[in-house]
């Protein structure tokens, strides 16, 4: 008996976005994802009615690593899913839910206690950002309504990402987080309205009219710089991989043949970008609880002013500027070693939860007759094969993305280094994946072939 059986009569009253009774082709895929990816620029353009003027970001630094819009319905952004995601992968990962994620039924249940988490993480992150003072109402009678709003957005959000999930490509989350800076980098590059110090607001045109004045300042170009070296070195990551000669046995009668000799490839960042989503949304939620602490008048995890943390393990825990090599190394040294440490972790947790262990793998490949040239073809042989590379690969993909994200946001990358990171992977991911479905679309007795 699953250990979320007891939540049954809850997940009953739960709506969920039913999974497509047809095969989709790719046209239709493409539709519904353009389709929510639309709405979801739309949902961003709806102000919060009754907020206060001059309410400040605390998370704006990685506002688009959560895809939300401050001052909109989508301020939560992917914020409570990501929680709720957090919470459930540490349950799992510490035996503390007894699931087994291979059965059709636990899978089930897990994803039906994600989305009912998700929903009471929303109720909690709108009331604890009204009510703690981050977003102030214009009177005390809008509060309800602003915490209502907010409400209101994350759920849209939570199902988004559900349509994106069963009827288009990748994830809602990934295509949310994309999406957000894609539009930070556009604006912030070539953005023509007045910025503060009277040049135009985006990068290039900045530039480009102070070259006009003759007062060219080159370090104006350091964060569109630093975005296109974060793009070159996680793409180059993202082609790496590590290649475990495999030969496809067919059965014949009751032996097996070898058939072709191939390679499968192991991807080098082995748990995709799903370890810094979840280690950002963890910094997001240590600031969150430090406004409650602070308002209830016992700061024990530091004070907040001026929407930023000024000391103690908040302070700590918030993302450094690259000037604080110099003038604050321990914070940047507990803060690189806190991050790093956690997608290590979560890393870990994700490749266990999804299946992609080198137990699971195993699995797939010998039920597909796939074998190791040299070997004896059995699942225990696969298993001693793969067990040498893929433990390896979770723990230093975790190190590399969780580096590369702390490197990236010191160095102010248009829509955060971490952001720019999340980004890259998620498009190359729904790239690939888009191309195999054309594949597929395109060549029926392919996918017959492969089963699908």
């Amino acid at each position: 008996m699953s250990s979320l059986e007891v939540l049954e009569p809850i997940f009953k009253f739960i709506p969920e976005v039913k999974s497509p009774v047809h095969k989709e082709d790719f046209n239709e895929k493409l539709k519904w994802t353009a389709l929510v990816l639309v709405l979801y620029y739309f949902l961003t353009l709806i102000p919060l009615y009754g907020l206060a003027p001059g309410a400040i970001d605390q998370f704006a630094q990685l506002r688009a690593v959560m895809a939300g819009s401050f001052g909109s319905i989508l301020t939560l952004g992917i914020g409570p899913i990501v929680t709720a995601s957090i919470v459930l992968q540490l349950l799992v990962g510490s035996n503390l839910l007894d699931l087994d994620l291979s059965s059709h039924k636990d899978k089930s249940h897990f994803q039906a206690t994600q989305k009912v988490l998700s929903i009471v993480f929303t109720l909690f992150e709108a009331s604890v950002l009204v009510l703690t003072g981050n977003l102030v109402p214009i009177d005390g009678s809008y509060t309800g309504l602003l915490i209502l709003q907010l409400v209101i957005g994350a759920l849209v959000i939570i199902y988004l990402d559900e349509v994106v999930s069963k009827w288009g490509f990748g994830s809602g989350i990934g295509l949310f987080i994309a999406a957000g800076v894609c539009q930070a980098i556009v604006v912030g590059s070539f953005s023509i309205l007045s910025g503060t110090d009277g040049f135009f607001a985006g990068i290039i045109p900045k530039f480009i009219q102070q070259i006009v004045a003759g007062t060219p300042d080159f370090s104006v170009l350091i964060p569109l710089i630093a975005t296109i070296i974060v793009f070159l070195v996680v793409l180059y990551g993202e082609s790496m991989r590590v290649e475990i000669p495999i030969s496809h046995g067919s059965v014949r009668g009751h032996g097996r043949i070898r058939g072709s000799v191939g390679k499968y490839p192991l991807k080098f960042v082995y748990s995709s970008n799903m370890p810094v989503i979840l280690t950002s949304a963890l910094l997001v939620n240590v600031t969150l609880f430090a406004n409650i602490f602070q308002t209830a008048g016992v700061p024990i995890l530091g004070h907040i002013e001026k929407g930023k943390a000024v000391d103690g393990i908040a302070w700590l825990l918030s993302t450094p500027k690259l000037s604080s090599f110099i003038t604050e190394p321990i914070h940047v040294l507990v803060y690189a070693v806190f991050f790093i440490a956690c997608c290590m972790l979560f890393s870990y947790l994700w490749v266990e939860i999804s299946g992609l262990n080198a137990k699971k793998i195993s699995e797939q490949l010998y039920n597909s007759g796939i074998q190791i040239p040299g070997f004896r073809s059995s699942k225990r042989q696969l298993y001693k094969i793969l067990k040498k590379y893929i433990p390896a690969l979770t723990i230093i993909s975790g190190i590399y993305v969780g580096l590369i994200a702390f490197l990236a946001d010191l160095t102010g990358a248009l829509g955060g280094g971490t952001g720019v990171l999340l980004t890259v992977g998620i498009i190359h991911k729904l790239y690939e994946e888009m191309a195999e479905e054309q594949l597929m679309s395109s060549n029926p007795l392919l996918r017959k072939f492969l089963g699908d």
